[in-house]
């Protein structure tokens, strides 16, 4: 019997995982006001991309962390995540994390975010927790606004500070070039220096009488007139009708990055004479997104930006 137990030990040990964390772009980001607890209220639609950073991981006696990009292992937030299941769930066992970023750091494209949930969604198997959709969710929310978003996918309007989703369809495969400049911008940064004047009932969507969200998108406001129709705005992103969208109304923190960062703007404008049929900056910044007929024209445009770093890339759809 001890036998038995010892190679199924050893057997555990060998196990590794590999997961790919993708990226994500945000067609359009409303903030709708400072909350009490800190945090901003927001509504916005988030769709995964083909870029991915991957994230290996192993049963080990202890928990620990080799990753690129030079952020701390206790600050990274595969760690924190890693670290909040154990001691949440008791777990004796460890686990060795390493994880290979392509997804640049402070660019806007949820990278962080996106590691945390494939960590908690790897542990989930690996240590055999066998935790539900729910509480998976319940975890990620306590670790980041974005994480619960890449439990899911590939599309999600998400609203409150970012943690609550509707599922939205994402059927049409989109070509993307992604541009950022040689610098990272902070996401506090650009939240403290954010002058929001609108009231929050302003671009609030309906209720129910316990304040909260409606289950799916057909109740949403009917106010189609309105440029913050959310249901209108979806629809014509998930239809590809973006000339019926203004980009510089869609992303409320790129006013307020512009105004330090100009090169944002400097960038939206060459990639619409590149051929884009649409630009806008993907949250808070620094990466600028174009959309473009094709892979190949996208690809074609990269090679205008020397001394940026670039990805072609295109939407996830399942």
């Amino acid at each position: 019997m001890a036998k038995s137990c010892t190679l199924t030990t050893q057997y555990r040990l060998l196990q590794m995982l590999t997961l790919k964390a993708p990226a994500k772009i945000n067609w359009f980001l409303n903030v709708l006001g400072r909350r009490e607890d800190g945090f901003h209220d927001i509504e916005s639609l988030i769709q995964k991309i083909s870029l991915y950073d991957v994230l290996k991981i192993s049963l080990s006696e202890e928990l620990t962390l080799t990753a690129d990009g030079g952020i701390p292992e206790k600050e990274n937030l595969v760690y924190k995540a890693a670290s909040l299941l154990k001691s949440t769930y008791s777990v004796e066992e460890g686990a060795h994390l390493e994880l290979h970023k392509n997804i640049p750091v402070g660019a806007g494209l949820g990278g962080g975010s996106s590691d945390a949930a494939a960590a908690l969604m790897g542990l989930n198997q690996l240590w055999s927790l066998g935790l539900s959709s729910e509480s998976l969710s319940e975890a990620a929310a306590r670790i980041g606004s974005d994480v619960p978003f890449f439990l899911f996918g590939p599309a999600s309007f998400v609203y409150g500070r970012g943690e609550k989703l509707v599922p939205c369809r994402a059927e049409k495969k989109l070509y993307i070039l992604l541009v950022k400049p040689p610098f990272e911008i902070s996401t506090a940064w650009v939240y403290k220096n954010l002058k929001t004047t609108r009231l929050l009932k302003d671009k609030a969507l309906e209720t129910d009488k316990s304040g909260n969200m409606p289950e799916d998108l057909s109740k949403l406001t009917k106010k189609t007139e309105k440029v913050n129709n959310i249901k209108l705005l979806i629809r014509n992103i998930e239809e590809a009708h973006f000339s019926a969208l203004s980009g510089s109304e869609l992303n409320d923190l790129e006013s307020v990055t512009i105004r330090e960062f100009h090169v944002i703007a400097e960038i939206k404008d060459r990639l619409l004479r590149l051929g884009a049929i649409f630009s806008l900056m993907s949250g808070s910044g620094s990466t600028v997104f174009g959309v473009f007929r094709s892979g190949d024209e996208a690809e074609a445009a990269s090679r205008e930006f020397q001394g940026f770093w670039t990805a072609a890339v295109h939407t996830i759809t399942d």
